[in-house]
């Protein structure tokens, strides 16, 4: 559905994107990451057809978006950063606008309509002026405008900045919904909603992709290493640790102090992959000592994306673009 071969994009002599490639197929919902400045919202653009590219080629729903701009328009639904909205209009009025000016058909209008005003919850609010809505509700009816005409691919500049929790979960379950038959690209700042909503992350840094792979694909590259914490009584503190320290899977073990019930609370340092659960309740065991907790820490997003993100500056600029 989405094709960015090599595409370049400078601000004078600020490079925005330095030739990035990625591809994006029907169905998938693609988690878009970055820090500010990392090129994000400039590739959004170009895919929407808002700037153009000073190198490279991208395609949209197999349309050239410089040849066929016309075609890709209408083929995506696009929801920036700065909702598009008009502040002297009601919201039905501003909802039937945006459904003639995206073409659709007057006899499939109403039915548009109702469609976006219940999947976004905004049936409360059809008389209400468009700039008398909260940030959470002029949201809402930015992504009515995006979605109103049914495109084949949804870009989303944070969809859900301005909500509240319970509105996050609706707006979540809607974007899985839609991923089902749509492809969708999701650009958030909250990393939770990643891990939540989308099947596959790619992360920008400095105009450069420095990753792309599915959420739990990202979190395993990134743990070269893994964490356990274990409660166990039976012995010495020391004991316990030289009998951990001697096994041939843990690379490091040390003894955080005694807690309740006697229990002596250690950190266990390992590779990753490696079983390490079953060798402590096989050593337990044997040793006929008893465990009270077993906890294995992973890598979060977070660490993804930091450890991706920092210390890879390339000099010169810092212009946020």
């Amino acid at each position: 559905m989405i094709s960015v071969q090599n595409v370049t994009k400078r601000y004078g002599s600020v490079v925005a994107l330095d030739g990035i490639s990625f591809e994006v197929s029907s169905g998938e919902v693609l988690g878009f990451l970055g820090p500010n400045g990392a090129g994000k919202t400039t590739t959004m653009k170009i895919l929407t057809c808002f700037i153009v590219a000073n190198a490279g080629t991208v395609s949209v729903a197999g349309y050239d978006v410089i040849e066929h701009s016309l075609d890709v328009r209408r083929r995506v639904g696009y929801l920036p950063e700065s909702v598009p909205l008009y502040g002297d209009m009601r919201v039905i009025d501003y909802l039937r606008f945006i459904a003639r000016a995206r073409e659709v058909p007057a006899r499939e209008r109403k039915r548009a309509i109702g469609r976006v005003v219940s999947d976004c919850g905004l049936g409360p609010m059809l008389g209400a002026g468009v700039g008398e809505l909260s940030k959470g509700y002029r949201q809402r009816l930015g992504l009515a405008q995006a979605m109103i005409h049914d495109p084949d691919i949804l870009i989303l500049d944070e969809a859900t900045s301005g909500l509240d929790p319970s509105q996050i979960v609706e707006i979540r379950a809607l974007i899985r919904e839609v991923g089902r038959e749509k492809t969708v690209i999701f650009s958030t700042h909250v990393l939770q909603e990643v891990s939540a909503t989308c099947s596959r992350v790619l992360i920008i840094n400095e105009g450069r992709l420095v990753a792309d792979d599915a959420p739990e694909a990202l979190r395993a590259q990134a743990s070269r290493e893994q964490t356990s914490l274990v409660q166990i009584k039976g012995a010495g503190g020391t004991e316990i640790k030289q009998a951990l320290d001697a096994l041939a899977e843990v690379r490091s073990c040390r003894l955080l102090g005694a807690g309740p019930g006697g229990y002596h609370e250690l950190r266990v340092e390992s590779d990753f992959g490696v079983a390490i659960g079953e060798r402590l309740f096989k050593l337990v065991r044997e040793k006929g000592w008893t465990l009270n907790e077993l906890r294995t820490e992973r890598a979060t997003l977070e660490d993804v994306f930091l450890a991706l993100t920092k210390g890879e500056g390339r000099g010169g600029g810092g212009a946020t673009v």
